[in-house]
């Protein structure tokens, strides 16, 4: 029964330390990812939500996306397109209507204005169609983000949010996210932001504190070694109690 008892307490241990190396290595390779995209304009950077288990398990971490605004950069690059407030760029990818904080645009061979993968700025004057430009004529892109050429407006970039509380954006790769709602559907988002300024000449840059992430990165090894050898130690002593039943008397 001593033995029984003893292996039943050591066994819970070492669930007990495995379970919390697992999330430890969840939480690193969430610090890798934000670190490694922290120079990536329009990233957000993804956290912990901590929370805990019923009956003594141990704490495990819930992620979620931090929506707060980067640092603004000028570049003086007319393609350059920052915001200002809230919202995010609605853009058509081949899948449906995507979404960015990344205004670091293109004009493609169609003279549409792009991203880097071919996402073309949706048009909210002309139901989400794409807008067009002369590539060899000055941009120039207003505050509420109507672009015009030769003192013609061409169209206005939609800029859009949840509508709902209960609808959530999902990262689609660095920079892009999809809106869904809570079972799933892509409910329509509200366009065009009042408070939201489209800014020309900038770009908003990864949100990354780079500095606490490293710290965090340090403090989250050291506790995955110290599990780690909780885990070899327990192992050991289940071994050694072991023999020691298996002893003659």
């Amino acid at each position: 029964c001593k033995l029984q008892c003893f292996l039943s307490n050591m066994d819970q241990l070492l669930i007990t330390a495995a379970s919390g190396m697992k999330a430890r290595m969840d939480s690193l390779d969430m610090l890798a990812n934000n670190m490694a995209n922290s120079g990536t304009a329009g990233f957000k950077t993804d956290r912990e939500f901590y929370n805990l288990y019923e009956q003594s398990l141990p704490v495990v971490e819930r992620q979620y996306t931090d929506y707060s605004q980067g640092q603004l950069l000028p570049t003086g690059n007319p393609l350059n397109v920052a915001l200002n407030g809230k919202g995010f760029f609605a853009l058509n990818a081949p899948a449906g209507v995507v979404y960015s904080r990344a205004g670091n645009f293109n004009i493609s061979a169609a003279n549409q204005l792009e991203t880097a993968e071919g996402y073309t700025v949706r048009n909210v004057l002309d139901n989400g169609k794409p807008i067009t430009v002369d590539p060899k004529q000055a941009i120039d892109i207003s505050k509420d983000g109507t672009v015009r050429q030769a003192g013609q407006d061409l169209g206005q970039m939609e800029i859009a949010q949840p509508a709902s509380a209960s609808d959530t954006l999902k990262k689609l790769g660095s920079t892009y996210f999809a809106l869904i709602d809570k079972n799933g559907a892509a409910p329509a988002a509200a366009a065009n932001p009042q408070d939201t300024e489209v800014l020309q000449g900038q770009i908003e840059q990864s949100n990354v504190p780079v500095g606490d992430s490293a710290v965090k990165l340090v403090s989250i090894m050291r506790q995955f070694e110290m599990m780690q050898k909780a885990i070899n130690l327990g192992t050991e002593m289940n071994k050694q109690a072991i023999t020691d039943v298996a002893k003659p008397s």
